[in-house]
């Protein structure tokens, strides 16, 4: 994607946004609703036209049916065809691949179904009798079934019980690990912070800020909690950077950004009773880049 940009009449749906997803990336796009994630998966695919900009699947125009084959799309205002029963709907989709490419294999379809708790009796009951939840992961199989290359999933786990969650990413993660590519949009970070090897965080229709999660991280602020036996050596701690929180009864509580090396050296040289340094949360990292916005979407 280079500069690409969709104004909807005065509303800016999305501004200018550069983004390349590499094969074998999970990659985020991360933000509230109304940030542009949608916006930027439809026009990924062709489904809406850019006002500006360019666009590229597998070197394609997203329209050309051959950019689009090797595609599993899950759109976040799922539609399916309320009179077909789930398994009906599933061939159904199967069938629309051409003939001159391997079929949909029915083995495979039944994992996926067996893996998100699609039972028999979901499958077999016409789409309008069933749940959110139930409608969407038929939507998750469909778009897992033939192995795609490139999956693009708009909030793939919404309106999903807990245990199905857990199955979608571990399904994502698979994908990445067999050479797959994933792209995903959330708003829940924790999804994100666990599948992602790189996200782009968006707010009112622009990028504000993006790369890889571990770099993200390590340039997040942590909050170190250490108990000494002994006297605690606040001034060693300070001069290697640490902000003193609190210190009360041997217990004191630093707060560390950039490299924690140096306090580590220090703490190595101390004898120390406990030691908790939570990994730092990417919900952080989204806080900072919304703090500055009073007027961005929830």
């Amino acid at each position: 994607m280079r500069g690409l940009t969709k104004h909807y009449g005065d509303a800016v749906g999305l501004e200018g946004l550069d983004l390349t997803v590499e094969r074998g990336e999970v990659v985020g796009l991360l933000g509230p609703n109304g940030a542009g994630k949608t916006t930027t998966l439809r026009l990924l695919l062709g489904l809406i036209s850019p006002t500006e900009g360019s666009v590229k699947l597998f070197g394609r125009a997203p329209r050309e049916p051959a950019a689009r084959l090797e595609v599993g799309y899950l759109p976040g205002e799922l539609c399916l065809d309320e009179l077909f029963t789930g398994t009906q709907m599933l061939s159904y989709l199967a069938q629309l691949r051409p003939r001159t490419v391997a079929p949909v294999d029915a083995r495979r379809r039944e994992e996926l179904c067996e893996r998100l708790g699609l039972t028999p009796a979901d499958l077999s009951r016409v789409i309008r009798d069933n749940s959110r939840g139930t409608k969407q992961k038929v939507g998750l199989v469909a778009a897992f079934q033939h192995d795609p290359a490139l999956l693009i999933l708009d909030e793939p786990t919404s309106g999903l019980d807990p245990l199905v969650r857990e199955a979608v990413l571990e399904l994502m993660v698979e994908a990445a690990e067999a050479g797959r590519t994933v792209l995903h949009s959330s708003h829940i970070l924790g999804e994100v912070d666990r599948t992602c090897s790189r996200v782009a965080i968006l707010r009112d229709g622009r990028l504000v800020a993006g790369g890889d999660i571990e770099v993200i991280r390590a340039s997040l602020t942590r909050r170190l909690s250490v108990r000494f036996s002994g006297a605690p050596p606040l001034d060693e701690l300070r001069a290697a950077g640490g902000e003193v929180i609190s210190c009360e009864d041997g217990q004191v509580e630093l707060s560390l950004s950039g490299d924690i090396n140096p306090t580590l050296a220090v703490l190595a040289g101390h004898a120390v009773a406990e030691l908790v340094l939570p990994e730092p949360d990417l919900s952080l990292a989204f806080a900072q880049h919304y703090a500055a916005s009073p007027g961005a979407s929830s």
